[in-house]
């Protein structure tokens, strides 16, 4: 059975570059712009043209720069945000303007101090003016997540009658469950009449450690579009993690759902985008973290060692780690020390590894992790006659 394609927005360069002291250069942005394009993303969110002359800058260069992929630019639902954008994407050979305006009742009583009347007249005229310029024209409803499914029915209907291709359904707070994020596609799904005519998709903050499993309720539910970023960066506790997305989709094949992401690239990306940023990726992180492939417990590594699959549900190549790690330390077994020591030139018989385990550990608990020049150290004190591997 052939898979829907699930397209994949890319906005570290905009909300990823949100965080705190996370500042790109244009040269920067360039060189990460590229990569997402090889990766295979569907859009890149470039960034948001009218807050500064250096952002405006870096979309008109990435414009030029990207051949295949989409190129968004953000804006607010200000006639003056949509012409400065159309400025910037003029270059642009996929061109995206992607504006917007709250639509919770927080929103609209206290960032607004208006009616739902005026927001949609505000959406609708938003939307009108981007379509001016570009056929591709994104709608987002910001704190979606929050607002009533009835009156966000109403805002989808009427943008998509304004000519939106694509409609932005942001958990802006990240407060919903997966099960209510879910529910809240499907009923626009069932209940906007045109909405055949635009692609539903899934931006969800991780406030409450929700980002991904609300995006994959999303697409499960109809949305064909994550937005998402390399990490997780961005405002808060982050966004949606492209690569936790993306690999979900991928290792649940019943899903019938999948990206055109190259997802060997992507633990190279993510490396990148942690050393320009400057934020260092947790060690813990899905897929891409220090530890992500890495085993220290015994019983996991003895399993490991016979067959990957049994502690591992992704092979590392496919996300383009070099391999599994035997990591030693006090609580790994006779079978990661032998692994190693093979490894590193050491070809050890059942009464050979005895001995030097013992030893192993009397080290092991003076250091928290055993190194390769330790392991020499300890078959050396050993006196025991080990032959080398060729």
């Amino acid at each position: 059975m052939s898979k829907d394609h699930v397209q994949i927005f890319d906005t570290t360069l905009r909300d990823g570059e949100q965080v705190p002291g996370c500042k790109l250069n244009t040269p920067q942005k360039l060189e990460i712009a590229e990569r997402l394009e090889a990766l295979g993303v569907d859009i890149i969110e470039a960034g948001f043209p009218i807050s500064s002359p250096g952002d405006f800058h870096s979309v008109t260069e990435i414009s030029k720069l990207i051949k295949n992929t989409t190129v968004c630019g953000l804006t607010r639902a200000v006639k003056k945000d949509i012409d400065v954008a159309a400025d910037a994407l003029k270059y642009a050979k996929r061109p995206r303007i992607h504006t917007g305006i709250g639509t919770s009742e927080s929103h609209i009583k206290f960032k607004f101090n208006c009616d739902q009347d005026e927001i949609i007249r505000r959406a609708v005229a938003s939307v009108s003016h981007a379509k001016s310029y570009v056929e591709d024209v994104e709608f987002y409803a910001e704190d979606a997540g929050r607002t009533d499914n009835e009156f966000l029915a109403r805002v989808c209907e009427a943008v998509i009658k304004a000519g939106a291709t694509v409609l932005n359904i942001p958990d802006t707070t990240g407060y919903c469950l997966p099960e209510e994020y879910g529910a809240k596609i499907k009923y626009l799904k069932e209940n906007v009449r045109g909405i055949e005519k635009a692609i539903l998709s899934c931006h969800c903050h991780n406030d409450l450690g929700l980002a991904t499993a609300n995006s994959i309720s999303g697409v499960q539910n109809g949305a064909r579009q994550i937005e998402c970023t390399i990490n997780g960066i961005g405002e808060r506790a982050g966004n949606t993690s492209l690569e936790e997305v993306v690999m979900v989709l991928r290792q649940h094949p019943y899903l019938n759902l999948d990206t055109k992401i190259d997802a060997t690239h992507l633990y190279s990306l993510s490396q990148a985008v942690s050393d320009k940023m400057g934020v260092p990726i947790q060690p813990n992180k899905a897929i891409v973290g220090a530890n992500a492939f890495a085993h220290s417990s015994g019983i996991h590594q003895d399993g490991v060692i016979k067959n990957r699959e049994t502690y591992e549900i992704i092979n590392p190549h496919d996300v383009g780690v070099t391999e599994s790690a035997i990591v030693l330390t006090a609580r790994s077994g006779r079978a990661a020390l032998a692994y190693r020591a093979k490894k590193v030139g050491y070809d050890l018989t059942k009464l050979q590894l005895d001995e030097v385990y013992d030893e192993f550990l009397t080290f092991a608990d003076r250091k928290k992790e055993i190194n390769d020049e330790d392991i020499h150290a300890i078959v050396k004190s050993c006196n025991v006659e080990v032959t080398a591997v060729a």
